[in-house]
Parts: structure tokens; C-alpha cells; sequence
């Protein structure tokens, strides 16, 4: 029996891939899916089935999965970034006609994305770049969708996006057209890097609260779940709460305690440190957390440098107040996130501005307020603040958010310096709070290394009182006053 044409195809059943296929089949938009290990195209057509008859029909053969979705053509991708994504493509479009559009929702390199639609322009398809976060369950039951490239073949799914990505009461669907060329890759990218510094903040929180404040795993449950209903309401709040109530099934105690601590990445951290550095945007914070993964996987270093230094102790000579530890960090850890967003927010806008791609940062911040993995509560206000101000230099100087941060700075202050004297790295703490200070300064010292780059190397310099480019022969000027 022939099976019925569909709406859409998906390639790629990894756990995403098949969870998405399965949203998309739910939503009742009738689905192809195809895999190269045809074993996996067999387990999804059987979770469809068992999951509530969807219907997602599976195919062996790629021109087979192809000519079975209706015309124009859009088939999403789902496979690892590189050369994989190129073999993907080569093998459906020789059987794809003009008109038909590829989605890749891969964490793939902008400019990669950029070659492609343009390789595929060439060819008269359509091609979309698509960020697609909030990990297997988001898949499953409403992402965050960032889909960059083709207006015309985002016209061509809007609808089915519209269903399939998460819900938000007040807001609408977490999806919108991002933009030009890799802008939406780019900005999944950027969503990533922020997921770093929201990481390192919220693993600091926990590492001075066990260490210095000597909170169980117990208490530690407990002050996350607080947390969680008031402003740092959050996926990764929620989550840190979970697994601290987390017994170890094979053993005694609990298992976050038996989890060795050794941070692995996929790249796209890396890829926006790098950005930043292109850019020449200030991202201290997600620097800071990419070294300290860096940093966690010299285990067998750190376990010697630990002996030599007799650093195994953590030094707490002072007596500690639980209860205004507890408060402390959590002001501290708010205070540190806002910086942390406020630099991939400015990242974006930079990339923005040199590709033309006129992204709207309020409207990226109600598309992450479900779905995705940094979703929460207070991406509503960095909605807002874009909303009162589009042209906004910086989330810092908000008026809201600056209120919130200078009343929380002497907890913050308090935080990191406990840290300090207590031999604990708060890298992305400490980063927020220097970013922070250096922002929020109107002078600085960088009056001496720029007069340090002209002695050397004759780079010249501006004065704070003449207008003009300056050079001084100091060398000349330092040897005539020694003698």
C-alpha cells in the first residue's frame, strides 16, 4: 500500500532528531522521516505508534522519503555539524526540484550556513540555517526555534513552527524569523555561550554554599527550590534543585557527590569567546566559564598541583551566618547573570550590525522565555528593557536593571571576597563583578598602556584635553631626565 504524501520531512533520528519528528506529527502536520541507519528510521516509525498512532511515516531509501512530501518541499535536517550536514544535503537534493527548501537545525557554524543557502540559491532551492534549543524534552514538546536565511522558506513553515515550538501564555510561540543569511545560527550560538555563564554562576553559587556555608545536598535542594519561585525563577535553577534530591543508585549518598568533575563541550562556547575576540566585545563572563571547563579537565593536575600547594582544605577561619550566606548569593548570583546576558545581548548586536542583519533583541529574548535551556523568568524584563529602548547601549544601564544591581552589589561584593579568602575560584562571579566595575568607571588605566604602546612602538595616543592624534619621543625625554 503507498503511503500519503506529507507536509514535511526530517532527516537525521538521533534522540532530537526523532523527538522533534514526533512534535511535528503531533501537532498534525503529517510527517516523512528518513536516517542512513535504517534501524532508527523503524524505532521512530514504532515510538509513533506507540505514542499515540502519529503520523510519521518511515522511509529506507532517500529519493523514496523525498518524492513522499508534498511540493514545495521543506526538509529539516537533524545531523551533526561539518561535513555531515554537506553529505546530508548532497544526498537528498539530487532528488529535490527547484522551489523545494532544506532546514538545517543542526548547531551549525554561521558562515558554513551561509555558503550553503548560497550554494543552494545557485541551484534555485531554498535553505534555512534553524537554532533549535531545550535539549531532548524540548524537542519533544515545544523548543525554541531560531531560524535564520530564506524569508521565503520560513513563509513556506511558519505555520508548522508556530505549532511545534514551546507555548508561552502572553507572549505566543517561542519562534520568529531571526533574519538574514546565519543570523539565526549565529544567535543559537550566542544562546549557548550565555548557557555557559549561566552554568559557571549557578556551579560557584553551589561550590561557596557547600563549601564555606557546609550546606547538605538537603539544604541545597531546598534553597534552589526557593530560588526558583522568585527572581531566578529558571530551567537551570529547576534542574540544579532535581539533582540535588538525586540518590546514587549504586552506591550510598547522592549521586551529583559521585559525578567526577570534569565539564565536557561541543564547541559553540567556543565559538562565541572567539566571536567576541573578532568583535572586540568584552565577554568576560563566558570567558571565564570556558576556561574554568578548560580548567576542570586537568583533573589529574589539579590533583597534583593540589599536594603541592596543601590545597586539598578549603580555608574557612570565619564563622559564617547560613542564613545571610544563602541571601549573599543569591543577590550575587542575579547580579552576575544580568552581566552575563548583558554580553551576548551586545554580542549579538555587534554581529548584527556588521552583517546588516537588523536583529531585534527584545523579540530573541521573548523567543528564550520557553523551550530552551536558559529560559527564564526574567528574560520578560530584558524584553522590556529593549522595548522601552531598541537603541539600548547596554542591559547595565537600564533602569531597572541598574537599580537591581546596585542594590545587590555588597552582597555581590561580599560573595566574591569570602571566595577569595576562602581559597574558592568564583571565575565568572568575580568576571561579572570586574565587568561591572570597569563599565560602570568613568576612568581607567588604560591612560598608561596606551602611553606604554607609544613609547615602544610609536602607536600615538588622544589627550583628554587637546583634540588630536599625539606622539612623544618618551625614551628620549626619560634618558635626558636621568642625567
Amino acid at each position: 500500500m503507498a503511503l500519503p504524501t506529507t507536509r514535511i520531512g526530517l532527516a537525521g533520528l538521533a534522540v532530537m532528531g526523532q523527538n522533534l519528528a514526533l512534535n511535528i506529527a503531533e501537532k498534525g502536520f503529517p510527517i516523512s522521516v528518513y536516517n542512513r541507519t535504517t534501524s532508527k528510521v523503524d524505532e521512530t516509525v514504532e515510538r509513533a505508534k506507540l505514542e499515540g498512532n502519529l503520523p510519521v511515516y518511515g522511509y529506507h531509501d532517500p529519493k523514496a522519503f523525498v518524492l513522499s512530501i508534498r511540493k514545495p518541499r521543506v526538509v529539516i535536517m537533524l545531523v551533526k555539524a561539518g561535513a555531515p550536514v554537506d553529505q546530508t544535503i548532497k544526498t537528498l537534493s539530487a532528488f529535490m526540484e527547484k522551489g523545494d527548501c532544506i532546514i538545517d537545525g543542526g548547531n551549525e557554524w554561521y558562515e558554513n550556513t551561509e555558503r550553503r543557502e548560497e550554494a543552494m540559491s545557485e541551484l534555485g532551492f531554498l535553505y534555512l540555517g534553524m537554532g533549535v534549543s531545550g535539549g531532548e524534552e524540548g524537542a519533544r514538546n515545544g523548543p525554541s526555534l531560531m531560524p535564520g536565511g530564506s524569508f521565503e522558506a520560513f513563509k513556506n513553515i511558519e505555520d508548522i513552527l508556530l505549532k511545534v515550538a514551546a507555548q508561552v501564555p502572553d507572549s505566543g510561540p517561542c519562534v520568529t524569523y531571526i533574519g538574514k543569511g546565519g543570523s539565526g545560527n549565529f544567535v543559537k550560538m550566542i544562546h549557548n555561550g550565555i548557557e555557559y555563564g549561566d552554568m559557571q554562576l549557578i556551579a560557584e553559587a553551589y561550590d561557596v554554599l557547600k563549601s564555606v556555608g557546609k550546606l547538605s545536598n538537603e539544604e541545597l535542594q531546598s534553597v534552589f527550590s526557593e530560588w526558583n519561585k522568585g527572581e531566578l525563577l529558571s530551567f537551570l535553577i529547576e534542574i540544579t534543585a532535581d539533582i540535588f534530591g538525586i540518590k546514587d543508585d549504586k552506591g550510598e549518598g547522592y549521586l551529583v557527590d559521585k559525578v567526577l568533575d570534569k565539564t565536557g563541550m561541543k564547541g559553540t562556547g567556543k565559538w562565541t569567546v572567539q566571536q567576541a575576540a573578532e568583535l572586540s566585545v568584552a565577554a568576560p563572563t563566558i570567558e571565564a566559564s570556558l576556561d574554568a571547563r578548560f580548567l576542570s579537565g586537568l583533573k589529574e593536575e589539579r590533583v597534583e598541583a593540589a599536594k603541592v600547594f596543601k590545597s586539598g582544605d578549603i580555608v574557612t577561619d570565619q564563622p559564617v551566618d547560613k542564613q545571610q550566606l544563602i541571601d549573599d548569593v543569591r543577590k550575587a548570583l542575579y547580579a552576575a547573570k544580568i552581566c552575563s546576558y548583558a554580553q551576548g545581548m551586545n554580542l549579538i548586536r555587534a554581529k548584527s550590525i556588521e552583517k546588516g542583519w537588523d536583529l531585534q533583541l527584545g523579540e530573541l529574548a521573548r523567543i528564550w522565555k520557553g523551550g530552551c535551556i536558559i529560559r527564564a523568568i526574567f528574560l520578560d524584563r530584558i524584553k522590556q528593557a529593549y522595548d522601552r529602548n531598541p537603541s539600548l547601549a547596554n542591559l547595565l544601564v537600564d533602569p531597572e536593571f541598574a537599580k537591581e544591581i546596585l542594590d545587590r552589589q555588597s552582597a555581590w561584593r561580599r560573595v566574591v571576597c569570602l571566595a577569595v579568602n576562602s581559597r574558592i575560584s568564583t571565575p565568572g562571579m568575580s568576571a561579572s563583578l570586574n565587568y561591572f566595575d570597569s563599565y560602570s568607571r568613568e576612568s581607567s588605566p588604560a591612560n598608561l598602556v596606551q602611553a606604554q604602546r607609544d613609547y615602544f612602538g610609536a602607536h600615538t595616543y588622544e589627550r583628554v584635553d587637546i583634540e588630536g592624534s599625539y606622539h612623544t619621543e618618551w625614551f628620549k625625554l626619560a634618558k635626558q631626565s636621568r642625567i
